[in-house]
């Protein structure tokens, strides 16, 4: 935890998710929505698990009791694990055997044997295939599904230009090899309720790919993993590391079934070419957002449901291009609602490229796996783990906006007239944003006024004074400014570290590649989920008091 400011103090004061039973299945797609077999939303908030390095083991057994760390993911609030695999587990019959003790043995790492001793001794003689259908086993008794995601052929890091993993036809990536993985994989989950979708392949690269070669082979095993179990959603990733999907556009891809089609996008700071910390963040957080609807983000908008599969910053908190990456990307996750899924659950590796116990500055739990890394992500992200929109919500109502506030990852709460501040967004209030740029409450009339610089933002009665037109300027579209009545000074909507909204001079507009603009970032996302009957609203009339409306 890098501070220990009043609105962290915030964040971690909320309550954890409670663990949720699995919602009914088999999953499949209505338009842009992964639904249950009752035809609700189902949101995806999941995080990866490596199991595809060299041991061909899922990371961290050594560390931590295998339903330990599941239990972990559930009280984390995820409620899904996207599974890494290689090819050869499914191909390779002697890999596939070979007992997760001489597996770690041949690879020279005797401390992980004796952590997996301590740990989870059941699992030390089982086959690697075993103890890959155990993990899926442990993550089905705390309710988690699980996407098989194949990352490569041959176990390893992944991923590079030139690992001889990256496309059809490369060095160690036979078509018809990975056609049978996918048979093989499917075939075994084919009645294990938990596992719900198989993504075909992770982060296509390198010098052989191309758009033909894609359309056949993405074509076939789309085809060969339905056939073989047609519960699963059929998750296609795009070229170019997963950044690009623009080409499906012109030529849709045609399968022989309907209703279980994803497709999937990687988004990372590192390769969005945002140059975050040389640039000013308003400036570059527009910009990316752009390059991302292009090259993916657009199939929401054409009725093609996008699983955001990976994204991920260092959790450490000290890295300042990934800190303005990632709140910029959760604004776009609010606003669209998207699926998505953290790289990484583990905090470390048995091995990676060559380093033992490799730290996974990534991951989500801390090198020993007995800890958050980042316990105020964690609870930033709480609100995104459950959906503001899609079909057949509980209780659903007609749609309505929730001011959403990506850097606490909390939401504008009415107090009273003259309280506004940030809370849980299952406790936001309804409201409007209008065609004249009011921000109305419903059930009361009252819109949002400014009154002075560092004064409470605050409702009001009069919606025609230009101090309640509020408009979303700079390049990020995230700063939600007005004018005031007095003099016409033009001030944004702010976040004080305590969470209290107010208005102050709009900071960090454009051009100043070091000034912070996040307490000011907002955004008006639209929801339909229900306001509890806890839900404080505003009386039409008379002084304000709590009342309880539905």
């Amino acid at each position: 935890m890098a501070s220990s400011s009043p609105l962290l103090l915030l964040l971690l004061l909320l309550p954890l998710a409670a663990a949720a039973s699995l919602p009914p299945l088999p999953l499949s797609t209505a338009s842009r929505w992964v639904v249950g077999a009752d035809g609700r939303r189902v949101k995806l908030g999941c995080a990866n698990w490596a199991s595809h390095l060299e041991p061909v083991a899922a990371e961290g057994l050594s560390r931590r009791g295998l339903g330990d760390i599941a239990a972990r993911v559930a009280a984390m609030g995820f409620n899904c694990v996207r599974l890494t695999w290689p090819t050869y587990l499914a191909t390779n019959a002697t890999l596939a055997n070979l007992p997760l003790r001489w597996s770690l043995e041949r690879l020279g790492m005797r401390e992980s044997v004796a952590g997996v001793r301590v740990n989870n001794p059941g699992l030390l003689d089982l086959p690697l295939i075993d103890v890959f259908q155990e993990v899926v086993s442990a993550l089905a008794r705390n309710n988690i599904m699980v996407i098989l995601d194949n990352q490569m052929t041959t176990p390893g890091w992944c991923c590079s230009t030139t690992d001889g993993n990256g496309f059809f036809g490369d060095k160690y990536f036979d078509p018809e090899e990975w056609l049978n993985g996918l048979r093989t994989m499917a075939t075994m989950f084919r009645n294990t309720k938990n596992v719900v979708g198989m993504s075909l392949r992770n982060e296509l690269r390198g010098p052989y790919q191309n758009v033909s070669l894609w359309y056949r082979y993405m074509k076939q095993g789309a085809e060969a993993v339905h056939a073989a179990n047609p519960d699963v959603l059929v998750i296609l990733s795009g070229l170019d590391f997963d950044n690009t999907l623009n080409f499906v556009v012109p030529n849709q891809i045609h399968l022989s079934f309907t209703g279980k089609l994803v497709f999937e996008q990687h988004w990372y700071g590192f390769s969005d070419g945002g140059n975050w910390e040389s640039h000013n963040q308003n400036d570059a957080c527009g910009m990316v957002v752009g390059f991302i609807k292009n090259k993916g983000l657009f199939l929401l908008q054409q009725g093609w449901p996008l699983f955001f599969s990976e994204f991920g910053f260092d959790m450490s908190g000290t890295h300042t291009g990934d800190n303005r990456y990632l709140t910029c990307f959760l604004s776009v996750a609010a606003e669209m609602d998207l699926d998505w899924a953290i790289w990484a659950l583990q905090g470390s590796y048995y091995i990676r490229e060559g380093t033992l116990a490799y730290d996974e500055s990534y991951g989500l739990l801390s090198w020993d796996w007995c800890t958050a890394r980042n316990p105020s992500f964690i609870k930033r992200v709480n609100s995104l783990q459950s959906p503001f929109q899609g079909p057949g919500l509980p209780n659903s109502q007609e749609p309505y906006n929730v001011i959403f506030h990506p850097l606490s990852g909390l939401c504008v709460v009415v107090k009273s007239s003259e309280a506004l501040e940030l809370g849980p967004c299952d406790e936001s209030n309804a409201w409007n944003y209008t065609s004249t740029h009011e921000l109305v409450l419903q059930h009361t009339g009252q819109c949002l006024q400014a009154k002075s610089v560092g004064e409470n933002a605050q409702l009001g009665t009069d919606c025609s004074k230009s101090s309640s037109k509020w408009q979303l300027i700079s390049n990020s579209g995230m700063h939600v400014s007005t004018e005031l009545t007095k003099n016409g000074t033009r001030v944004c909507l702010d976040a004080t570290l305590d969470g209290i909204i107010t208005t102050n001079q709009c900071k960090c507009l454009t051009g100043d590649p070091n000034c912070n603009p996040e307490s000011q970032w907002f955004k008006i996302i639209l929801s339909s989920k229900h306001i509890g009957t806890s839900i404080l609203q505003l009386p039409s009339d008379g002084p304000w008091s709590p009342t309880s409306s539905t």
